[in-house]
């Protein structure tokens, strides 16, 4: 009888084993396009376009739920344990995370289209008159596409870094920049470093209107209050002009074009 029990104990644990020890079995994927999210568990960067959007579909007839995470690797990391169904990101970020996680892709479906501005406090009309001036000269000059294509594309990426001109002025102090450094190839960190598409942007801007750059990393739906607050001078972190957006603060001329896209699991 104990032999028995023994045995049954073995078999017992053995199969708690395969079921816990080795990881609960992650669902196959079941969103294979923008029509199937009804019903869906969608995750989401807190404050993004993606949150947003994705708001859309919260609390509709087909019980769709928004997963919420302070940042986009989270929310990836929720994915492939199968805690959610798919991810809303923007396009680039999407790409550098599958890039580096082969049982996942991006949908063919283009979630929704957008442009990157650069966020300024509502009273510092100044400020964005300047920046919008430094934007256009860099469009006009090619910095801004040189800039953007050091980090995308794979014929150029990594080939056309961005330098500070020898006799660049910077005798007018300090601009501080506010960013979400998680947000690859816009922000993120290299080493000890923040880097990436925005911060070499700002630091091309801040060169041209006699400024040195200081960047503070914070969540990103801290960043517009932040700014509005006065305790950075800008917002840069790929973010998207929204209506809701321009009630509580201004925004620069856009500088580059982006879009929402869907990640799923493979199988």
């Amino acid at each position: 009888m104990k032999m028995k029990k023994l045995a049954a104990l073995s078999l017992a644990a053995a199969t708690m084993m395969s079921v816990f020890g080795c990881g609960a079995k992650v669902p196959a994927n079941s969103v294979n396009s923008v029509d199937d999210l009804d019903g869906k568990v969608i995750g989401v960067q807190t404050g993004t376009t993606g949150d947003i959007y994705a708001s859309d579909y919260e609390g509709d007839e087909a019980g769709t739920k928004i997963e919420r995470y302070n940042k986009g690797a989270d929310a990836v990391q929720a994915l492939k344990q199968g805690k959610i169904d798919c991810v809303i990101i923007d396009e680039q970020p999407a790409k550098a995370f599958v890039e580096k996680n082969d049982d996942l892709k991006i949908l063919d479906d283009v979630f929704a289209d957008e442009e990157y501005a650069i966020c300024i406090a509502k009273d510092n009309d100044e400020l964005t008159q300047q920046f919008n001036q430094a934007i256009a000269e860099l469009k006009a000059d090619g910095t801004l596409d040189s800039i953007i294509s050091n980090y995308i594309g794979d014929e150029t990426k990594g080939k056309t870094p961005y330098e500070s001109p020898a006799d660049a002025d910077h005798s007018k102090g300090t601009l501080k920049m506010a960013t979400n450094a998680a947000f690859e190839p816009y922000e993120y960190y290299d080493g000890d470093k923040i880097v990436g598409i925005d911060a070499d942007m700002a630091k091309a801007i801040c060169d041209k209107l006699g400024y040195k750059l200081e960047i503070d990393d914070m969540e990103f739906d801290s960043i517009i209050t932040a700014v509005s607050k006065g305790k950075a001078d800008f917002g840069a972190a790929g973010m998207t002009v929204t209506e809701d957006r321009k009630k509580n603060i201004n925004f620069t001329d856009t500088y580059t074009k982006a879009r929402q896209v869907i990640i799923v699991r493979k199988k």
